[in-house]
């Protein structure tokens, strides 16, 4: 069984909005220290063989200037790559998803608890509907990314509990349920700390938590 406090709680989330090659740009980010040496996160997060392991099938070019997509999901262009040297390696790439494109960000540090993993996702202001926005907040994004995190942490671990063609089953129940209901009002406390209206955020959590356990039918 998941610990679905433990793993929550070891996520640190942050959320801004700031000028990016002059457009106003919302910034998420999600980071959490694995007890594991950097080259092993990185070959988890980078190779073609281990990725479906803890997120989604994947194919094409997983190197600089490649393109990749993910089964069902996103696909895009890997920008920039820079593997671990010196305590430190990162990736940048596209995020092109439903006509829209986002970016991706993945850096890892060494620390002396292991690896500091940050994954940060960039999108432009004026490409999310404000309507959408203010339905859903940063858990429309927020909570998927939880649960991706939440696949690696536990692959990290060597814990199969929830393999990835589990996943889909595991978000509707009760433990399911749980994780999504905390990752969003984690999100809504990210999002009331960026400078969101406390009962806004917490409307956006509400509906962010009905979509990804099946009460609605879509954003």
């Amino acid at each position: 069984m998941v610990d679905v406090n433990a793993q929550l709680d070891a996520v640190t989330r942050e959320l801004w909005t700031e000028d990016l090659d002059g457009e106003d740009s919302r910034v998420q980010t999600l980071a959490q220290v694995h007890p594991r040496p950097i080259d092993d996160v990185w070959d988890a997060v980078t190779a073609a063989e281990r990725i479906p392991r803890w997120f989604l099938p994947v194919s094409g070019e997983l190197r600089l200037g490649g393109r990749y997509q993910l089964a069902g999901n996103a696909g895009g262009e890997i920008l920039e790559c820079a593997p671990p040297a010196g305590g430190v390696a990162h990736f940048r790439a596209t995020w092109e998803f439903g006509g829209g494109t986002s970016w991706v960000e993945v850096a890892l540090r060494s620390t002396g608890a292991g690896t500091r993993f940050e994954l940060t996702h960039i999108a432009r202001v004026d490409d999310v509907p404000a309507e959408f926005w203010d339905a859903y907040g940063p858990g429309a994004t927020g909570v998927g990314w939880d649960q991706a995190v939440l696949g690696l942490a536990l692959h990290l671990a060597g814990d199969a509990s929830i393999p990835p063609d589990a996943a889909e089953a595991w978000m509707v129940s009760d433990e399911g349920k749980a994780f999504a209901r905390a990752s969003a009002d984690a999100w809504a406390a990210a999002d009331v700390a960026s400078g969101t209206d406390a009962a806004a955020a917490a409307r956006a959590a509400d509906a962010t938590f009905a979509f990804y356990t099946g009460q609605t039918r879509g954003m």
